[in-house]
């Protein structure tokens, strides 16, 4: 389990194919593996990922088929958002995450607040019909990793699902999200007391 907020910036920095995936190395800041070891989990942009080797400020992990074919930005070199597994005596501050992405959206509008680089910036994102039933105004969304807030959500019988997010500038500089621009692909994970609403009504 995780909370959404992360705890550091890495970065893909190789890529080689193993059986049916890749094997990726993923450089940290120093220090930040101190406390990690081998069988640990990380999330990577959102998705759980198992550390199968620890190299200094490296860390190794599999990444399976499935899982590149079900999320964004594991498949290149890149900068990537990272999270530790929650500990039970750890801080709730965002909110409970699975680390198991539930679909990719695409990026259709981002841009600051009122045109002022130094307010909060506007995030609009096209989820999938299938996770509308999910998305909800002042519900929580993970977008690569990031606990955030929806402000508002689009119908849930359009094709795709528009929901627009605001960033305050602590987030932007502290995640990769910084670095999203229009038309890039980003891992969403619905809310997990959302998930289980559902199935209970037999929605899902």
């Amino acid at each position: 389990m995780f909370t959404g907020i992360i705890t550091a910036i890495g970065e893909i920095t190789k890529i080689a194919s193993k059986g049916d995936g890749f094997h990726l190395e993923i450089s940290t800041p120093a220090t930040y593996l101190d406390d990690v070891v081998i069988g640990d989990s990380i999330a990577i942009q959102g998705a759980c990922m198992t550390v199968t080797g620890l190299r200094g400020t490296l860390f190794e992990c599999d990444v399976s088929q499935e899982s590149i074919s079900k999320t964004a930005g594991l498949d290149k070199p890149s900068k990537v958002n990272l999270e530790k597994a929650l500990r039970f005596n750890d801080r709730l501050g965002g909110h409970l995450v699975s680390g198991h992405v539930d679909g990719v959206g695409k990026v259709s509008e981002f841009k600051p607040v009122d045109n002022d680089p130094y307010a909060s910036w506007k995030l609009v994102i096209l989820a999938s019909k299938s996770l509308a039933p999910y998305l909800a105004y002042k519900g929580s969304v993970v977008v690569n990793g990031v606990s955030l807030t929806v402000n508002q959500a689009g119908s849930k019988d359009l094709p795709e699902c528009p929901i627009e997010i605001n960033i305050i500038p602590h987030t932007l500089a502290q995640t990769t999200l910084g670095q999203l621009k229009v038309g890039d692909a980003v891992n969403l994970e619905i809310d997990l007391i959302a998930r289980y609403v559902a199935r209970m009504l037999g929605k899902d």
